[in-house]
This record gives C-alpha cells, structure tokens and sequence, in this order.
C-alpha cells in the first residue's frame, strides 16, 4: 500500500487574515476560501468552501481575548475534523490565556490547561505557537507541539542596532530565565527587576537588582498588556543611569492605555511581532514580521523534515 502525501492547504480565522495572507505567501500557497454565517444574537458558524478531505489542514488564528477568537479557531478545527482532513495543524502565533497556567490562588481556574483539552477535542492533531508565556504549557498537550521563539526574528535585529555597553534586562522574575538566555547569545549583562503587584496589571512597587549605569539597556518579555511593567522599569533604569532603554515583547496585546504609556515614557523603542494585529500605530512601536518564520515551519511539518535550526534558544 503506497502512502500518498496529503495536499496543504492553509485557512485563516477572521482576527489573523492579515498574518495568515504573509505567511500563506511565504508558503508559496493561497488561503483557503471560509465562510462565516452569522445570527442576528451573536452566534456565528465557519464553513469551508473547498474540499479539505485526506488534506492538511493549517488553520492559522491567534486566540487572544475576546473569546470570540478562541471559539473560531474551535469550531473551524471541529469543522475541519468532521470534514475528513487527515492532519489539523492549529497554528496559533499568540496562545491566549496562557497566564493562567496554575492555581496562584483558591477557588482559580487553570484556564490553560483547559483550553489545550478544547483544542484537541475540537480537533487539532498539532499545535504550532510561539513563545508561550510559560514553556510548560507544552505539557498541557496530549499532541505534537511546536514551540517556536520569537529570539529567531529578535536576535539579527539587536545584534544589527551594534549597542556598546549591552545590558540584558528582565522586568520581572519570572522573565530572567529568558533574559540569561538573550544575554548567552549577545554576550552582555544581566540585570532583573522585581516588582510587588496590588492587583493583575496594577504595580505597588518596583526595585532593581544589578546596575545599569551607562549601559544601553535590552528589556525582553513575552508579551506586553497594559504596559505599566515595561514603562516603569524604563524609567527606573533611565533614573539609574542607564544611557538607553529599548523592549522586546513578541505578543503586542496593547490595551487601555497602554499606547500612551509608551509614548510618554522614557523607552526609546519597542520592538514587537505581529503575532496580534496592532489596535493602532505609534512611532515608538516597531514592528518584526514572523510570517517567513511560521511559513518555513509550517513546510519543514508538511514535509516531515527537522525544525531544530529554528531553535536559536
């Protein structure tokens, strides 16, 4: 019995068709035709119009709030599994709701978890996401995962700035493992902040541990919300005696006020991918494309080849 190699085809939820359109480019493929039906109440239904029977299918979304993004990326798996494609790769460059991967406290939900459950039972027989808030995540899954870091697009673009005096800063403790790892392959300093919150994405207080005088200074973090980590520790190490400060954070959530807190702060740029849409754009935001990232990985998946020389860190 010969085995024949199944057709890929590449779909895009509402939210990412921006993404999904570079990265299908980058593919050298087309995205797939989908229609979305909708209810006068809310309620809405994907539906492929093209064959997806014995394929491959890609369907490309991240699934960051509202859950509406979440739910479409759901149902086109479920669709696509009740369709009789053979392989359902979820490719999902933000994974949403990745923060709460433990009971911090009682009575919590672990929402991570639950969500990789409703992905495989919707359908998904492997998920392709980038830099997820905590890499246990990957442990959440029964399915091939492929954790991909944004440090691939970060690194060529901070080594291209040439800083004298580079400092490696993480703004919070739980981010240090990943600054250490940024600094390894830049050769520089590290420095942590460590930060006492009243409430989710409310700061009582803020310290620095290490020095940064005269350094040009590298924030790095996963993802970036509200802004009022990245725009504190910036200001605090501008205070210190830092001659630059400048972020990375591959997931640009950007709500509220975050914008303007940019703005007004002391960060001379921040540097993210377009994993999310930005809402809007600002002078201090720079944007690292990761759509020829996820497209070569998506190949290499299609065509059963290693995907280790896109691990950087």
């Amino acid at each position: 019995m010969t085995y024949t190699v199944p057709v890929p085809k590449i779909f895009a939820c509402t939210q990412s068709t921006a993404l999904a359109e570079k990265i299908a480019k980058s593919f050298g493929s087309d995205i797939g035709q989908v229609k979305f039906s909708r209810y006068s109440d809310g309620e809405f239904q994907p539906s492929f119009e093209e064959s997806v029977r014995g394929a491959r299918v890609f369907i490309i979304g991240s699934t960051n709030p509202s859950s509406e993004n979440l739910m479409e990326m759901l149902l086109m798996l479920d669709a696509a599994k009740r369709a009789s494609a053979r392989h359902i790769t979820a490719v999902m460059p933000y994974f949403g709701w990745a923060r709460q991967d433990r009971k911090d406290k009682p009575r919590v939900p672990i929402a991570a978890k639950l969500i990789a459950k409703m992905l495989e039972t919707a359908g998904a027989t492997r998920i392709i996401t980038m830099d997820l808030h905590a890499d246990q995540i990957q442990g959440f899954f029964e399915k091939p995962v492929d954790h991909l870091f944004a440090s691939t697009l970060f690194l060529p673009y901070l080594k291209s700035l040439k800083l004298d005096n580079l400092t490696i800063a993480s703004p919070d403790m739980g981010g240090s493992k990943r600054a250490y790892a940024y600094s390894k392959a830049l050769e520089s300093d590290v420095v942590i902040c460590y930060k006492q919150r009243e409430k989710a994405n409310i700061i009582s207080h803020m310290e620095l541990i290490g020095n940064v005088e005269g350094k040009n200074v590298v924030l790095v973090d996963d993802m970036v919300d509200t802004a009022g980590t990245l725009t504190k520790a910036a200001d605090l190490m501008m205070e210190r005696g830092a001659l630059s400060v400048r972020a990375i954070t591959t997931h640009a959530l950007l709500s509220g006020d975050a914008y303007e807190k940019i703005e007004k702060s002391k960060l001379l740029e921040l540097i993210v991918t377009d994993s999310i849409p930005l809402k809007k754009q600002s002078p201090k935001v720079k944007v690292v494309g990761c759509a020829d990232l996820f497209a070569d990985v998506m190949n290499r998946v299609h065509n059963n080849t290693s995907i280790s020389s896109k691990f950087l860190m």
